[in-house]
């Protein structure tokens, strides 16, 4: 047992062969191929989401405005018809509908400033 000790202590610790510039290199293309992997998936998503938006969608928001620290005003096109909606924590409230859509995309309502103030506090006490 003596000699077997003794030669297993005096035999030299094989060390494993270690590629260094091979493993760089596996790291690095490691690296890439998820870096593609990213940007492959960012691509397919904007793909996705702008082919679901082709597909006709019936309501978009066009414009937001916060009116107060919970308020906010909405304008959406639904149906060929644009709305004037206010939002709080009371609910949802229609303030206004557009019926042709083309003359409120290019020109604001002509009451708007003068009406505006009174639409807000219609909104404000309607329960």
């Amino acid at each position: 047992m003596n000699m077997l000790a003794f030669m297993l202590a005096s035999a030299p610790a094989a060390a494993p062969d270690v590629d260094v510039g091979g493993e760089i290199v596996r790291v690095i293309l490691s690296l890439l191929g998820i870096i593609a992997l990213i940007l492959a998936a960012g691509w397919l998503n904007r793909r996705l989401q702008h082919r679901s938006g082709a597909t006709g969608r019936r309501i978009r928001c066009v414009e937001t405005f916060s009116v107060g620290t919970r308020e906010r005003l909405l304008l959406l096109d639904a149906d060929g018809k644009r709305l004037l909606l206010g939002v709080g924590p009371g609910g949802m409230h229609t303030l206004h509908v557009y019926e042709d859509r083309t003359a409120g995309a290019d020109a604001p309502p002509q009451s708007s400033t003068a009406g505006f103030g009174e639409l807000l506090a219609r909104w404000k006490r309607s329960p």
